[in-house]
C-alpha cells in the first residue's frame, strides 16, 4: 500500500516541489536552514516553527522515502 502511494507520486512533480520548498524564501536565508539551526541550538519550541520545519522539510523526506522504496524493489516473480 505504501509502495503504491509512492509510485503514484511522479518524480517530475516531487523533485521541483521539494527543492522549491526547501529553498524558499530565498532571502535572507531559507526557512529550512533557519529551522534546522534552531533545532540544533534547542530553540525550536514555538508550534509555528515546528510546523514550518515539517512544511519545508516534508517533501525532502518524501523524496528520500520514494528513492529508498524504488531502490529496494524486488522482481515480482522472484521466489
Amino acid at each position: 500500500m505504501i509502495r503504491k502511494f509512492f509510485n503514484a507520486i511522479p518524480w517530475t512533480f516531487l523533485l521541483p516541489v521539494a527543492i522549491l520548498l526547501a529553498l524558499t524564501p530565498f532571502k535572507p536565508e531559507p526557512h529550512l536552514v533557519e529551522k534546522l539551526r534552531m533545532l540544533a541550538n534547542g530553540l525550536l519550541t514555538r508550534p509555528v516553527d515546528i510546523f514550518d520545519l515539517f512544511m519545508h522539510g516534508g517533501p525532502i523526506l518524501l523524496v528520500f522515502a520514494k528513492f529508498l522504496i524504488a531502490r529496494n524493489k524486488t522482481p515480482a516473480n522472484e521466489n
